[in-house]
């Protein structure tokens, strides 16, 4: 079992003092360890022999004094570190995580609370949207369980949607799950999350670079991912708007050697942009956890069932060469092309009701429409779908489910299922 080294008192308000030097940036803290030991003979270099090694920033970082409340900084942690399952890993320590070693600005001291062996683990990371939708949720839930049942460890950031779905679906498994968070070890950045850190901390690990008391702050949360793309052999994006944090972690996975891999969504959902830009840039495209797990070697796979060919008529078109009944077809002329375009295009003006019309329509939706195209987000569901989202009895769903329809906001499926309508 793995177990970080005792650190004495000089040893820990030395390690502290170098951590938390203003100016002092990981990378050139790595160097003057590198060059001079234990950050107690850090500490007793002369400014030349630093600035040296490090360059003249570092070395003013180094010998500027200490705040004024460093002794009580220090006690803090160490009656923190006294508390059952919580360590103070060094960057010195044998304990220290090995892939982040890989980076080039490796966290001096990470705060684990629970199960540091998971930090060592094969782990993935599961991230996306903290305003995820239903379907975003169950499947994070769904990837985190199936890869923790395969003992690997799922990492993401305790945030709200995507990332608490991910450590719900893998907190019971033997993998386990691990929350990389952007505060201070003693805090819970969301509040509403603390029930959760707190069985992550019994059950899996929950780990933090930032000194005791610090607020989440904007700045915080960047620096995060790049600790959750370090610690983890690949990212899973289940639904990322353009802009999403999530996009950065699956960036800097990137850039260190990690794989990338983005679940696709409908083309008509904001929240599927991001992980569609992925996969456009180069991660793979998945639709099941199974496929990461074959990717990442986690474990030999069971042999796929083949897909059933789909209908001719529906064949892709963006295969490399067209299917033999499309090769014979004779061109037709331009003139009988423009005049069928023209009258497909006047039937479909006549069934759709105008813009204002549909926009009219949507706002005179009561509150059990509204919350039900909520719960349907972009990807069909069925019945039993929806009454697990919404909570709504069967009778009730079937009406608001028939409102929608006959509104034009939703389209019935074969097999039971429902979906919006391409204009919703």
């Amino acid at each position: 079992m793995l177990a970080t080294l005792p650190l004495g008192a000089d040893e820990l308000s030395a390690w502290l003092r170098l951590a938390n030097a203003r100016g002092l940036k990981p990378a050139a803290l790595r160097t003057l360890l590198g060059a001079f030991g234990l950050p107690q003979h850090v500490l007793a270099q002369p400014f030349e022999a630093l600035a040296a090694a490090a360059g003249t920033e570092a070395a003013r970082a180094v010998l500027a004094p200490s705040a004024a409340d460093f002794a009580q900084q220090v006690a803090a942690v160490a009656a923190w570190c006294a508390q059952p399952g919580n360590m103070l890993v060094t960057l010195a320590d044998p304990a220290y995580p090995p892939r982040l070693l890989t980076m080039p600005d490796p966290p001096p001291l990470l705060y684990v609370k629970g199960r540091l062996d998971l930090l060592h683990a094969r782990s993935v990371a599961v991230v996306g949207s903290r305003s995820a939708t239903p379907q975003a949720l169950e499947d994070a839930a769904r990837f985190a369980r199936t890869l923790a049942t395969a003992g690997v460890t799922v990492v993401s950031g305790l945030a709200l949607g995507v990332d608490g779905a991910a450590h719900r679906g893998a907190l019971d498994e033997p993998g386990g799950t691990v929350a990389v968070t952007g505060t201070g070890a003693d805090l819970v950045y969301p509040p509403t999350h603390h029930a959760l850190a707190a069985r992550i901390a019994a059950c899996g690990a929950v780990v933090t670079e930032w000194p005791l008391g610090t607020p989440a702050r904007p700045a915080n949360f960047p620096q995060r991912n790049r600790v959750i793309a370090a610690l983890v052999e690949g990212v899973i994006v289940v639904e990322a708007a353009m802009r999403s944090g999530s996009l950065i972690t699956a960036r800097l996975a990137n850039e260190m050697g990690r794989d990338v891999f983005a679940l696709p969504g409908s083309v008509h959902a904001p929240l599927s942009r991001g992980c569609h830009r992925l996969i456009k840039e180069g991660a793979q495209l998945v639709e099941t956890p199974e496929e990461v797990l074959e990717a990442l070697r986690f474990t030999q796979p069971a042999p796929r069932a083949r897909r059933a060919a789909a209908p001719r008529e529906r064949a892709s078109t963006s295969a490399m060469t067209l299917p033999l009944e499309f090769e014979t077809q004779p061109v037709r002329p331009a003139q009988d092309c423009a005049r069928t375009q023209a009258q497909t295009q006047a039937q479909t003006q006549a069934r759709q009701p105008p813009i204002k019309a549909q926009t009219a329509r949507a706002a005179t939706l009561g509150p059990e429409a509204r919350a039900l195209l909520a719960a349907l987000g972009h990807a069909p569901a069925t019945l039993e779908i929806l009454a697990q989202r919404t909570d709504m009895t069967e009778a009730l769903l079937q009406a608001t489910l028939l409102q929608l329809e006959l509104a034009g906001h939703v389209s019935a499926l074969p097999g039971g299922r429902f979906t919006r309508a391409s204009h919703c």
